[in-house]
């Protein structure tokens, strides 16, 4: 069974996390980094992965407003999922991230994680919270 990743896409990171091969669990896989809206390159980095690791199923992050409303943020992530869909052949699923990062922001201070390594991973943890809340309603 191929794996799934979750993709938690801002201007200059994006956060990728990895399911396990039964697609039940989401772990922290890394963060690529770009020059700011840079997105092609961002492309290029998520492909090597999705090949690296046999994908066969991309979740994408979709920023709503709290109101529902997609703002600039979520239409950069529906421009990306077309780009993905273009280069590619795998189904890219977009999902509902309101408050993952604010989500994955509290559970590393609880944690006790400095600053300077939150800065580092909180993508990551954002892209967990993104894939996993998609493994766990299929």
């Amino acid at each position: 069974m191929k794996r799934k990743i979750g993709l938690d896409l801002g201007r200059k990171t994006c956060g990728i996390a990895i399911s396990d091969p039964l697609g039940m669990l989401a772990r922290p896989l890394t963060t690529v980094r770009f020059a700011e809206n840079d997105f092609e390159s961002a492309l290029n980095q998520v492909m090597a992965i999705v090949k690296q690791e046999a994908v066969d199923d991309i979740v994408l992050g979709l920023p709503r407003h709290m109101n529902g409303d997609i703002g600039e943020s979520g239409q950069m992530a529906i421009d990306f999922k077309q780009l993905l869909e273009e280069a590619m052949q795998v189904t890219v699923t977009l999902w509902d991230e309101r408050l993952t990062t604010v989500a994955a922001e509290r559970m590393l201070i609880s944690a006790d994680v400095s600053r300077k390594k939150r800065k580092q991973v909180i993508d990551q943890v954002a892209a967990v919270g993104i894939l996993q809340s998609y493994l766990d309603r299929r």
